[in-house]
């Protein structure tokens, strides 16, 4: 799957930023513009015709000045046309214009100058490039004509004007619409002196007092002069590409991320807000058995500083990733990518641009993924969201991918590389365009292969021109028996780009059975450039030696427990722990998990094979002594639950199993003391707040 994406990094706490409450939510209050601070009342009006709707919206749920401040900061930054510069001269000609028009018009309206027709359109457009100004006559009510050159990328015509009439001699200039209003409202006396629809006879009386008006009175194109005089329509489409020109091309995904991230994130990166591409994707390998989410993230832009004795550019990224199913976290981890390029490399690096690729297994399931990416030097953010769908490894015949990338390389086998399958390391680029220089290469897996399937079953692939006009297509045969029987294939293909026309093209996967049955398809789409080379970015990525397999378990294990799998998290714990049974600081967190499955007795067992190790004293005294209060020897789990506590003294869960034990003891002075305690540190405890209920009830 493919996603272009915007992203963001946090100091930690991933569990509390990453994790529900992200968004609009019902238990957030929105404010009321008349309960803002005048301050803040002020700032929405000056920019009332550049801020988008979520950009608003977003606003009004923050609930305190700082972070109305720091919004403010980030809603200019976002149109800062010189970024690395401290001038912003967009927000300079926005304050320019706003206080110009509030000046200029305020005049003859009896509201503020700002929220006139006139105010409006010189605060999104600017001065007019020419202005005429009529104070009317007999025939004809005063007008304003402006002209202006329109920025034909934001939709609007090279060359129109707009229309001001004072309709009625009486109140403010209003704009002049030529479908609403129509050359009758122009006319002083035109319900007397024409019939209901005669705009020919209307637009030639008007001609013969104000040619110039008569030019733009049907369509703001001057000269446009549809057929029969009727208004044109048009001029509604020009209009909304004006009104909405200035929110044009902007991503207000930073005004969610703003909110879902105030007071989490160091107010040095909220301001810093990066767009960003990333492509996501679920691979398969059948050599090892495993399944991976593989993700590679590429920021808009590189940020780094130069150290002079050196003669070299350096920075670093700090990448958080979780991974949730509902509320459940079932996985976050944390890695830095330090980056050093030698300045005679800079300028090329810069061109190519850089990303962050990495690999994470995950089991079956339908999750939320969340990638937070900082750049430490430049104090930029990004963040990368999305759903995740990881099938099933059995089932029916079907195809997991395809994804794309720029060539094909050999991988070894005793590494594990992100978007790797069966030996081969395929380069991505999420912008997933080529040159003619440039190898098509894609990935996929065929799963739930049967033998008949593989012995006499394909995979035809199709490559399609979607560009209009072209008829383009060719098609590629992938036998299933090329490589040895699997019920799960890993298979690849590299087509020179040479062979594809310029044009966008859709690449179809299609898996046929013996009689060419298509059982799926799958499809995947990208880009062949005219131009002869284009920059595929340096990624910075990390290989994971197969031989630390057990940690994978134990990732593994960790997400069948969080997601309820008792059974295969057991499995998977007990794996981990045969493949290496020196790896101790991991032997807690497996105790823990045996006395969730109430298996008080295993858990014992486990536990003591750590009770030499002085880093993990601890975690020993607490997990036997909860071990030994499920056997219900509350005495020696009293002693061993006090060991532990003149270790560490603060933690909730012991005190809570040790003031268990007291009442179970009879001690309930005691159990009051340590249950309280518990409390103090943690309220969020239901169990406990019953047991003091209950033993002071009993007192």
């Amino acid at each position: 799957m493919k996603t272009l994406t915007r992203f963001f990094v946090v100091t930690m706490l991933i569990a509390t930023l990453l994790f529900p409450g992200a968004g609009l939510s019902s238990a957030q209050t929105k404010v009321k513009v008349k309960d803002l601070p005048p301050p803040y009342q002020e700032w929405l009006k000056v920019v009332s015709y550049i801020i988008k709707d979520k950009e608003r919206e977003v606003f009004l749920y923050l609930q305190n000045d700082r972070d109305r401040d720091l919004f403010i900061e980030a809603f200019w930054k976002l149109r800062d046309p010189t970024p690395a510069t401290p001038k912003n001269e967009y927000k300079e000609e926005h304050m320019k214009r706003f206080t110009e028009a509030n000046r200029l018009f305020r005049f003859g309206s009896a509201r503020e100058g700002w929220m006139t027709d006139r105010a409006r359109f010189y605060i999104i457009l600017g001065p007019p490039v020419s202005k005429t100004y009529d104070a009317g006559s007999n025939e004809i009510y005063p007008t304003e004509i402006w002209s202006y050159y329109g920025d034909t990328a934001k939709g609007m015509p090279i060359h129109f004007q707009l229309v001001f009439f004072q309709f009625r001699n009486a109140g403010e200039m209003k704009l002049y619409d030529p479908m609403t209003d129509g050359p009758e409202r122009l006319l002083v006396r035109s319900s007397t002196e024409f019939n209901v629809g005669d705009y020919s006879a209307m637009v030639q009386k008007i001609h013969d007092f104000r040619p110039d008006l008569a030019l733009v009175c049907l369509s703001i194109i001057p000269g446009d002069i549809p057929p029969g005089y009727q208004p044109s329509l048009d001029t509604a489409f020009y209009m909304a590409a004006i009104y909405d020109s200035p929110k044009k091309g902007l991503n207000d995904n930073y005004a969610t991320h703003f909110l879902n991230l105030r007071g989490i994130v160091s107010t040095e990166y909220l301001t810093n807000f990066l767009p960003s591409e990333a492509i996501v994707a679920v691979v398969h390998d059948p050599t090892t058995g495993l399944t991976t989410c593989d993700f590679i993230i590429a920021p808009e832009r590189l940020s780094v500083d130069f150290y002079a004795p050196k003669n070299e550019y350096s920075t670093s990224f700090a990448v958080d990733v979780s991974l949730r199913a509902g509320d459940k976290v079932i996985l976050q981890y944390s890695k830095e990518y330090p980056l050093t390029i030698p300045e005679s490399q800079m300028d090329q690096t810069r061109s190519m641009g850089f990303a962050v690729a990495d690999s994470f297994p995950v089991i079956e399931g339908s999750y939320k993924l969340t990638v937070l990416l900082r750049n430490i030097v430049g104090k930029e953010f990004s963040v990368l969201e999305c759903d995740l769908v990881v099938p099933p490894a059995a089932g029916a015949p079907r195809l997991l991918g395809p994804t794309l990338g720029v060539g094909l390389v050999a991988s070894r086998a005793d590494f594990h590389l992100p978007f790797q399958l069966v030996a081969q390391k395929l380069n991505v680029d999420p912008k997933n365009t080529y040159s003619n220089a440039d190898q098509v290469a894609y990935i996929f897996s065929a799963m739930g292969v049967t033998q008949d399937l593989w012995r006499e079953g394909k995979v035809v692939a199709t490559v399609k021109c979607t560009s209009p006009g072209s008829v383009f297509q060719r098609s590629y045969s992938l036998p299933l028996n090329g490589q040895p029987y699997h019920s799960s294939l890993g298979l690849s293909q590299a087509l020179p780009a040479s062979e594809f026309p310029p044009g966008y093209y859709e690449l179809t996967l299609a898996l046929q059975d013996p009689l060419g049955g298509v059982l799926d398809t799958k499809t995947a789409s990208f880009i062949v450039s005219p131009g002869k080379s284009v920059a595929h970015p340096v990624v910075a990525s990390r290989a994971f030696p197969t031989a630390n397999s057990f940690q994978v378990q134990y990732m593994l294990a960790y997400q069948y427990d969080q997601t309820g799998q008792l059974d295969r998290a057991e499995e998977s714990y007990r794996r981990a722990l045969a493949l290496n049974p020196a790896y101790l600081s991991k032997v807690p967190e497996y105790a823990g998990f045996l006395l969730k499955a109430k298996k008080p007795e295993a858990a014992l067992r486990l536990i003591e094979t750590v009770k030499d190790d002085a880093n993990l004293k601890f975690q020993y005294f607490l997990i036997k002594g909860r071990a030994l209060s499920g056997l219900e020897r509350y005495d020696e789990a009293i002693f061993i639950l006090q060991e532990g506590n003149k270790i560490y003294n603060s933690d909730s869960g012991l005190l809570a199993v040790l003031g268990t034990c007291y009442y179970k003891t009879g001690e309930k002075e005691r159990a009051l003391a340590a249950l309280k305690a518990s409390l103090s540190l943690n309220p969020e405890q239901p169990e406990v707040k019953a047991l003091i209920q209950e033993i002071e009830g009993k007192k």
